[in-house]
């Protein structure tokens, strides 16, 4: 049991004993490391069903406290807050906890198993990915980690939109460009693709197939199923380089092919919930919080893009996932409440779709914007980027910033080998032990069984120590409330801490006890670092 699991039984024993009620009790780390080691902010919660002061309920409980070997001090401050400041014995078990147990100690039970079916990216294969997907791309990959880390059941899904208008544009773009490629006049699609991988598919065609499919009168079908290949082929590889993963690849044809579009269509229309209106059948989402209503049906009998993508949330619903996360763009703001009222229509709980939505990406090289058009093809493709920064970088730069917000992505400092690159910065700090570790096996100092902190200076530890034990806490909350920043955030400050312990002692030496007692240490530093590295898609390098 940690330091921190005994708090948290002997908290909620007082609070039942002097209250006569059962509430969880949750620690976080203190922004202000003076404030103690640990904040409980319980008072705040117990305040309404006590019908008392927040202070008061504080002050009572840090009274009420029995002796105990794990706090040093517990002090009330502001409203209610409990700030704790732990026994520095309690402080240094963080470091057998991770030595002798790091697959629990790494492993909240923060889901038990609860079932996530987690949608990214979803790019319409007409073309390469580029560096707005890559955001979506990495951030998806990296929660899914975290969740499935946290014990949650997660399977992760790439949508592959091909039964809508953007794949005919695709296949009459292959054939403009197929037939410009033996020499023949063609003009080129008004809503056509530009792209150079477009060009380059449609001139490969030309070179393996001659003048086969010229007057082919299914060449816009077949031309679409080359494309689609192909361009899927593309964008799974570039998803590879970049270790982004996906358990499972559903496309749009198979919601007509298996009649889920039918069956939806014919449960909207007799609940209630639609009308027609100049030829077009409407849905009633505005009585279930949407701003206005929405077209289902045009006018011409064509369905719009949301019937289909109704089906395909309530497919993933049938499927067993009682919890639904999308990862869009921003630009996808609107599409929220018509989505959740639709489904609350079908009978389901709108708080079972969760979409999280992405802020846009500015690219800057050299000071300058990198301007990008994906339909002129203008576009800065993910294939490039990671050829010229690598994969790490990208990874790490992307996951270190709230998805809500805004960033820039300095391609310059990306690929800096320095310290002010944060990437470099915290693989460096894993490089570091390593390094410190192989002297210390030159010496003969291995990790044993036995730990001890007898030569440890633990007034310069202790910051260190608090936030290695923090660890767990990070990955829960971040699974929580989706903020997968935290976990890079968090492994710069331990880089950081580890960084200033270097600095401040020689950590390898000819004392063979004081050097195994360090070695302890860097051995549970380096395991928290891997594993959060590994979390964000990030190599842990042993040698930089």
């Amino acid at each position: 049991m940690t330091p921190q699991d005994t708090l948290k039984r002997l908290f909620e024993t007082t609070i039942s004993e002097l209250f006569d009620v059962q509430t969880d009790v949750t620690f976080e780390q203190p922004k202000d490391r003076s404030h103690g080691d640990l904040a409980c902010t319980v008072a705040f919660s117990l305040a309404k069903p006590l019908k008392q002061a927040p202070r008061s309920i504080a002050e009572a409980l840090v009274a009420g406290l029995p002796g105990n070997e794990v706090i040093a001090s517990a002090d009330v401050a502001g409203g209610g807050f409990i700030n704790i400041t732990l026994a520095k014995a309690q402080i240094f078990d963080v470091v057998p906890t991770i030595l002798n147990d790091f697959d629990t100690f790494k492993r909240p039970n923060t889901g038990n198993g609860a079932k996530i079916l987690l949608e990214f990216v979803s790019v319409n294969p007409t073309g390469q990915m580029h560096i707005g997907h890559a955001r979506g791309a990495a951030s998806g990959d990296t929660l899914a980690r975290i969740l499935t880390q946290c014990q949650y059941d997660v399977l992760t899904e790439y949508y592959v939109n091909d039964a809508g208008n953007q794949m005919a544009n695709l296949a009459k773009s292959l054939v403009a460009r197929y037939h410009q490629a033996l020499g023949i006049q063609a003009d080129f699609p008004e809503d056509g693709y530009h792209g150079a991988d477009i060009k380059a598919l449609g001139e490969k065609i030309a070179q393996e197939a001659g003048d086969r499919y010229l007057n082919d009168p299914d060449i816009l079908t077949i031309f679409r199923e080359i494309g689609l290949t192909a361009l899927l082929d593309g964008i799974k590889h570039d998803l590879g380089r970049a270790d982004v993963q996906f358990d499972s690849f559903y496309h749009e044809t198979t919601l007509y092919k298996d009649g889920h579009v039918e069956d939806v269509l014919a449960r909207l229309k007799a609940s209630g919930y639609t009308y027609t209106k100049d030829g077009a059948l409407f849905l009633k989402t505005s009585e279930k919080g949407d701003e206005k209503d929405r077209v289902l049906i045009k006018s011409s009998g064509d369905y719009t893009y949301i019937l289909p993508d109704i089906a395909y949330h309530e497919q993933k619903l049938k499927r067993g996932y009682p919890t639904l996360i999308d990862i869009l763009g921003t630009d996808h703001h609107g599409y929220i409440a018509r989505l959740k009222a639709s489904l609350e229509i079908l009978g389901y709980e709108a708080s079972q779709l969760e979409v999280l939505l992405i802020q846009l990406v500015r690219v800057i090289r050299d000071g300058e914007e990198v301007k990008m058009s994906k339909r002129s093809g203008n576009t800065l493709a993910l294939s490039d980027l990671l050829d010229d920064v690598g994969k790490d970088p990208i990874r790490y730069f992307f996951a270190a910033r709230s998805l809500n917000t805004h960033m820039d992505l300095d391609l310059n400092l990306a690929e800096k080998q320095r310290n002010e690159n944060p990437v470099y910065y915290v693989q460096y700090a894993h490089a570091r032990i390593s390094s410190l570790l192989n002297k210390a096996s030159l010496l003969g100092v291995e990790p044993t069984a036995k730990i001890t902190r007898e030569t440890l200076n633990l007034d310069i530890l202790t910051p260190l120590l608090n936030h290695l034990r923090h660890y767990p806490d990070v990955l829960s909350k971040a699974a929580k409330t989706r903020e997968i920043h935290k976990v890079p955030n968090y492994l710069h400050e331990l880089a950081t801490l580890f960084h200033r312990w270097y600095g401040e002692e020689k950590l390898i030496t000819e004392d063979r006890a004081a050097s195994l007692e360090r070695v302890h240490v860097l051995t549970a530093i380096q395991r928290v670092l891997a594993n959060g590295l590994t979390l964000i898609g990030v190599d842990a390098p042993d040698v930089m």
